[in-house]
């Protein structure tokens, strides 16, 4: 019997379903998955419906073509599934999710640090990738690379990319306001970019499509500055509004 109750508890649940998918899904590749899931989710409905309403052939044509859709989901969809079981397994990204509170301090050192790294080889037209990911984006990168776990420094992140060093060609990647990882393997973008794109800007890209994570490319080519977000890019040729996006992701 339909109460209160029932209305309370239904819209507590669309409120965490709508908090997920804007938070972890939406813009992303997973959200092909989603409204697969929808769709699925509709049929089995249906042919229930039908059942009920004692329309047995269409019925069971229905149910046939859910299981059918159901089992190909499996495998059309199994590197995001792979990701997705992963993400809900780590358990340490869930943990520091749920403790995080309060206002985030802020570091204008390490914030000068990247800014003044970036726009050095921006002129110089060296190549960097940086990442910066939340608690709950690590499934998402292919391999993290080799651990650091220092301060994050202009020197050091210049010496990282710099072209002679064995690491330059992968992705540093930054947690807690400290260079965590460098040389990290970034799933690549499946989509047709310019040409102008290497595969600096296709790894950027794609883990932009798969996480919620936040990269940083500067291109060698041209020494452009970019930001891969939610699988688009934006250009930044104004430091100022590159430290103001910057700051924003180093203190969500």
């Amino acid at each position: 019997m339909f109460s209160w109750i029932v209305l309370f508890q239904i819209v507590v649940i669309a409120a965490i379903v709508l908090f997920v998918y804007r938070t972890f899904v939406e813009n992303t590749s997973s959200e092909k998955i989603v409204r697969g899931l929808f769709g699925l989710a509709v049929l089995w409905i249906v042919s229930f419906v039908l059942t009920w309403a004692h329309l047995d052939l269409l019925g069971r044509f229905f149910h046939w073509v859910a299981l059918f859709l159901s089992l190909s989901l499996v495998v059309v969809f199994q590197p995001e599934l792979r990701k997705f079981m992963a993400l809900l397994g780590n358990a340490q990204g869930w943990t520091r999710l749920f403790r995080r509170g309060g206002v985030a301090t802020k570091n204008t050192a390490s914030l000068d640090a990247i800014c003044t790294a970036v726009e050095y080889m921006s002129a110089k037209h060296t190549g960097a990738l940086i990442v910066f990911p939340s608690s709950l984006d690590e499934s998402a990168i292919d391999k993290k690379g080799i651990k650091i776990d220092a301060e994050i420094t202009s020197e050091l992140l210049l010496t990282i990319f710099f072209n002679k060093t064995p690491l330059h060609d992968g992705a540093v990647i930054i947690e807690n306001n400290r260079v965590a990882y460098a040389g990290g393997i970034l799933p690549l973008s499946q989509n047709n970019l310019n040409w102008k794109y290497g595969t600096r800007h296709r790894a950027a890209l794609g883990l932009s499509e798969v996480s919620s994570a936040t990269v940083l490319v500067v291109s060698e080519e041209s020494g452009d500055i970019s930001i891969a977000e939610k699988g688009k890019f934006t250009k930044y040729d104004d430091v100022k509004k590159l430290r103001a996006k910057l700051e924003k992701v180093m203190n969500k």
